[in-house]
């Protein structure tokens, strides 16, 4: 269960990097690293579901199928409880405080550090992570590992920005993450695994990892944490519905 560990480091290294080099990185580089991160997520993605299907085609197809429905549930869910509108309030406060950087820098570094704070704990990828490292025997490193990866390259700007302790974020970044990893695996993955729940929320994790991507690609605006009560609701159909 490193996960956090390595998503902390990347923003530590992306501040490292922001602080040295002479010159940002070029927009075919960015763009590099954007189809990479996005094919990643989607590779990630999928191997956290396929790993997750047991038994023979039909009783793993099953199991898809039943991931899903979670999904599509757990987007409805979502719309009702308006977590994206609650995610975009808080996103809201955090770009008004990177504006009002780029418009007077340098930034006030206790603001790049909440800015940076706020964008890197609130991501969905971030729980989406935080819950397969948890609920994995050999724990499901690389959706954090990406997101580190994510958090770095968006830190070697901010560092421009609001200067060095912009990279203390990932202190709660580090806090937040491992701590949801352990309740994950010792807290609720007991549980999971005696009732055989466990892989569902793993595909419903899955899953939602895939759609993910989509936003990475720029495909069309998605609204992510919507779709984030589906691991919650996988386990629910699971256990009613076999």
């Amino acid at each position: 269960m490193i996960g956090a560990f390595l998503n902390a480091l990347g923003i530590l290294a992306g501040a490292l990097f922001g602080l040295t080099a002479k010159k940002p990185l070029s927009a075919r580089t960015q763009n590099f690293f954007k189809t990479a991160l996005g094919v990643f997520t989607i590779l990630y993605g999928a191997r956290l579901v396929v790993e997750n299907l047991h038994g023979n085609l039909i009783a793993a197809t099953k199991q898809l199928l039943l991931g899903v429905l979670a999904v599509l549930l757990g987007f409805w869910l979502g719309k009702i409880l308006r977590l994206q509108k609650m995610s975009n309030r808080v996103g809201h406060h955090a770009a008004t405080l990177l504006n009002a950087a780029q418009k007077n820098p340098p930034g006030q570094p206790a603001a790049g550090f909440t800015a940076a704070t706020i964008l890197f704990c609130a991501a969905p990828l971030g729980l989406l992570g935080a819950v397969a490292d948890g609920l994995s025997v050999s724990g499901f490193l690389f959706l954090l590992l990406i997101k580190g990866v994510m958090d770095g390259l968006a830190t070697a700007s901010f560092v421009k920005i609001f200067r060095w302790p912009v990279a203390l974020a990932a202190v709660p970044v580090f806090l937040l993450f491992n701590g949801l990893t352990l309740v994950a695996h010792f807290g609720v993955q007991p549980w999971l695994d005696a009732h055989a729940l466990t892989a569902s929320v793993n595909v419903a994790a899955g899953l939602v990892t895939c759609i993910v991507s989509l936003v990475i690609f720029e495909v069309r605006r998605i609204e992510l944490n919507s779709y984030l009560p589906a691991i919650f609701i996988a386990p629910g159909l699971k256990l009613f519905l076999g």
